[in-house]
């Protein structure tokens, strides 16, 4: 078999043969996935043995193997009895036909579509709401297990090859980060989408949570805390989360982000921590899906690498993980990219986990990134053209609509 030395040897096993790390965290056991076959795997072992509830929330839910593989489960248990609801996106699930999601309902599954271009347009009257996207992605089966973090229903390499993407190698597939939690909490995560199920059905306008009100860090010695974001709120909840972990950093920040264009709260907090002298990494992806995002960032490198902030781009893939491990200690794991669109636009889910055995799988796998990366320098910066600098500037100045 040959090997790409820029792909894990866990990536060389069949699905399988691999094992997720797994980890004990105040009382509940959390797998960690970083490709789709295996994390597919998982899910649909789940689902099919569901006796009482199905509930799924995804940006993407296509029609392809991926995602068949996954509505012919749902369609099965939902004709057994179980409870089986679904919540997509209308634009994130574009290419999906309307015939898919019949499907799914004729077999009896309770389906919500996010915000379609009709609804917006025409029922509200808003180009706003037009933009506020539902980037979620979690899957809870019956009152034990639960699934969060950065991966869609989509087979991404399929799509890409699909897509005639020719900037992305798509030989050496996406990378991303997704949590698998069997424990208690994960009925925190069915709450989380019984908040969501209620405003698709209008019966919810603000976000209310017991958690918010106890702040974002846990004083306990290990805690998995859930948060909701979104235009429910008065202001972040995303943003608040990341720069509180990073204000209270000393030591590190190491941070796996497909679209990474920092702004506001949590620019500041990086700078702050910088300041102190913590160590800061940053992996993106060297080729990203969505180009403009790309040159919005490296209107930014000069700034973060002038103050000693590493970044590293990930190359022969795609990195889409949305992934933070602070001194250590914390991490936090979910749907939300450290952008304007997912700070402050998109309705998204993160999870902050205290552990240490946690964060350190999680830090093995964005230090593998790392190993896959080429560092980005001053002089890296100083060789863009002109014209590539005006791009980047233009694409900085669009970055809330990317």
């Amino acid at each position: 078999m040959n090997v790409d030395p820029c792909v894990d040897n866990a990536q060389q096993q069949p699905a399988a043969a691999f094992s997720p790390p797994r980890v004990e965290v105040a009382g509940a056991q959390l797998w960690l996935f970083v490709e789709l076959e295996p994390l597919l795997a998982a899910m649909l072992a789940d689902i099919r043995s569901a006796q009482h509830r199905i509930w799924l929330e995804s940006y993407i839910f296509s029609d392809d193997s991926a995602g068949r593989a996954v509505a012919n489960a749902l369609i099965e248990r939902s004709q057994a009895s179980v409870d089986v609801r679904v919540i997509y996106d209308a634009i994130g699930s574009q290419a999906t036909s309307a015939a898919f999601f019949g499907e799914l309902a004729a077999a009896g599954v309770k389906v919500h579509v996010h915000q379609t271009i009709w609804d917006s347009l025409f029922r509200q009257r808003s180009w706003r709401l037009l933009n506020r996207r539902n980037h979620r992605k979690l899957l809870i089966v019956d009152e034990h297990a639960a699934y969060f973090g950065g991966m869609n229903l989509i087979d991404p390499v399929e799509a890409l090859q699909a897509g005639g993407a020719a900037n992305l190698p798509t030989s050496a597939g996406w990378r991303d980060v997704h949590v698998r939690l069997v424990g208690p909490q994960a009925h925190d995560v069915a709450e989380s989408f019984h908040r969501s199920w209620r405003r698709e059905e209008h019966q919810l306008n603000r976000i209310p949570s017991r958690a918010y009100r106890r702040g974002v860090l846990s004083p306990e010695a290990e805690s998995i805390r859930f948060f909701d974001s979104g235009p429910g709120f008065k202001q972040s909840r995303a943003a608040r989360v990341y720069s509180r972990a990073m204000r209270v950093a000393r030591r590190e920040i190491l941070l796996s982000m497909a679209y990474f264009i920092p702004a506001g709260r949590v620019l500041r907090a990086l700078l702050a921590a910088r300041r102190r002298r913590v160590r800061i990494r940053v992996v993106v992806p060297h080729d990203n899906d969505v180009k403009l995002v790309q040159y919005a960032l490296r209107h930014l490198y000069s700034k973060l690498l002038k103050r000693g902030i590493e970044i590293y781009e990930r190359v022969n893939c795609m990195l889409h993980s949305k992934a933070m491990v602070v001194d250590d200690q914390w991490s936090i794991v979910g749907s939300c990219n450290l952008d304007p669109r997912s700070l402050e636009i998109n309705y998204e889910f993160l999870a902050v986990i205290r552990s240490p055995a946690f964060a350190a799988e999680l830090k093995k796998i964005c230090e593998n990134e790392i190993l896959h990366s080429q560092r980005v320098t001053l002089d890296d910066v100083a060789r863009r053209t002109r014209w590539q600098r005006w791009i980047d500037r233009l694409a900085y100045a669009l970055r809330a609509w990317l």
